[in-house]
């Protein structure tokens, strides 16, 4: 049934608390920030106490608490002391430019973040050794942290060794290490023509060599692999299969069955690097499961829970190859911090981290939705990820769209950060994720899309 939220015998808002429509919480908190959107509640006006409210809507005082916590999160309230709680005065942005370039997952939805953080925190510091959380470990993780290693790989792969499961701070790290496990200085690496910058970073610092091989609608084909390496000599290949950055392509189970042929036949490495796997719908088996013998494949929590874990898991079947890779993280980086890899273990062991990956598959979701209404279809036919590649008009370059997006504002990428292919793409990247509130990423693409439609770009001359 309806009830009437008031003070002071002045009705502030009529709300139905719903048992289909999630936490109670979260229900009152919505309920705030839409009246505050339809200006039925006004910046300034005082909320009635938290026991009063608990009172009115029938609940108990705790979920009250937490609605206006959440409410606070969200900057719609303000307590000021004694005085009471306070519809927020509308926030005033400081930052000039919305951030559509930086590849982050978007914050969950239908999940209360700060309190599954406090929560994982608090079981892992009631639960381990305090002393141990904060000293040296021996790189590739306690055996908790690489069983739960191989709890996240579960999904792809069904059971996993705990002894074939190695934890990294980050996957860049676990790059730069399979690099110098896997390769000499001068050696070829063959990647796709369009790539995460990422990779081509760690090989140029290592004096490494990336050769491109020719790519289908399938993704790179099986007969160029095989003549690249002929001409080439190349041991190595790199290839991020699923919702590929920045493209978003997902090569189909029977290609991958097929270059997986190659790699076995010819003695090739692969380095598999599988981000966006569990955001994906339905995605193939990993390559790793065709050549296990063969593949290195890294799964980092970075896309699918958060960036501050800074922690990945990657699977090496390999002892010997195991022994070289941590070899070389030591070199750069000795362990994975003990804190945030206890708390990701906490969380993978208790549940939360599925929880959390659900809620930013579902937030990512309703962005690429609202990316493609806003973008008239111009995106990839995927609705999954965090990101969209899309291919600008003939009248406008990626670099000069690029330029111009972010004098007017907007941060995106272009094509030519992820290939060195002569002519580049015209095409850009557009992360979903990076900005927090939907109302202004929905602003964002609002001018990107005005700006596309201008078919006399802005002449971009460099500043002197």
């Amino acid at each position: 049934m309806p009830h009437n939220i008031s003070i002071q015998d002045t009705t502030l808002l009529t709300l139905e608390l719903s048992p289909a429509a999630g936490p109670r919480y979260l229900q009152i908190a919505d309920a705030l920030e839409h009246a505050m959107l339809s200006g039925d509640l006004q910046p300034g006006t005082r909320l009635p106490p938290q026991r009063q409210l608990a009172q009115q809507l029938g609940v108990d005082l705790t979920t009250v608490t937490r609605a206006y916590d959440e409410a606070k999160r969200r900057h719609l309230l303000e307590g000021r002391g004694a005085r009471g709680t306070y519809v927020a005065a509308p926030k005033v942005e400081l930052a000039p430019v919305l951030d559509l370039s930086m590849n982050t997952p978007p914050p969950p939805e239908g999940v209360a973040f700060g309190d599954l953080l406090k929560r994982g925190l608090s079981q892992v510091l009631m639960r381990a050794d305090n002393e141990l959380l904060m000293t040296y470990h021996l790189g590739g993780g306690s055996p908790a942290d690489r069983q739960a290693g191989a709890t996240w790989l579960a999904p792809m792969f069904g059971k996993v060794d705990q002894a074939d499961v190695l934890v990294c701070p980050g996957a860049q790290a676990a790059l730069a290490a399979l690099l110098l496990a896997l390769t000499q200085p001068g050696d070829t690496i063959l990647a796709e023509p369009t790539i995460y910058p990422g990779i081509r970073s760690v090989a140029a610092e290592f004096g490494r060599r990336i050769v491109t091989v020719a790519t289908d609608g399938d993704g790179m084909r099986p007969d160029a692999l095989e003549e690249a390496c002929r001409v080439h000599g190349a041991r190595l290949v790199y290839l991020n299969p699923t919702l590929q950055n920045p493209t978003t392509a997902t090569m189909p189970a029977g290609r991958r069955r097929d270059l997986a042929a190659v790699a076995r036949r010819l003695d090739l490495r692969i380095i598999e690097d599988d981000p966006y796997w569990l955001l994906a719908d339905a995605p193939p088996p990993p390559l790793a499961t065709f050549a296990p013998a063969h593949a290195c494949y890294i799964s980092t929590l970075s896309k699918c829970l958060t960036p501050g874990l800074r922690i990945a898991f990657v699977l090496v079947r390999d002892p010997a190859l195991q022994e070289r890779f941590l070899a070389a993280l030591r070199s750069f980086a000795l362990m994975a911090a003990p804190l945030t890899a206890a708390l990701a273990t906490q969380w993978i062991h208790d549940g939360s981290a599925t929880e959390l990956m659900h809620g930013v598959a579902a937030e990512a979701r309703a962005r690429q939705q609202m990316a493609r209404l806003v973008l008239s279809g111009r995106d990839g036919a995927t609705l999954d990820g965090l990101h969209v590649w899309l291919t600008l008009p003939a009248y406008w370059s990626s670099s000069d769209l690029s330029q111009v997006a972010l004098r007017e504002g907007l941060a995106v990428t272009p094509a030519s950060v992820f290939c060195d292919a002569t002519p580049t793409p015209d095409a850009i990247r557009i992360s979903l994720g990076s900005i927090q509130s939907r109302k202004r990423l929905q602003a964002g693409l609002q001018r990107l899309s005005q700006l596309l439609a201008r078919r006399q770009p802005v002449q971009v001359r460099p500043v002197i």
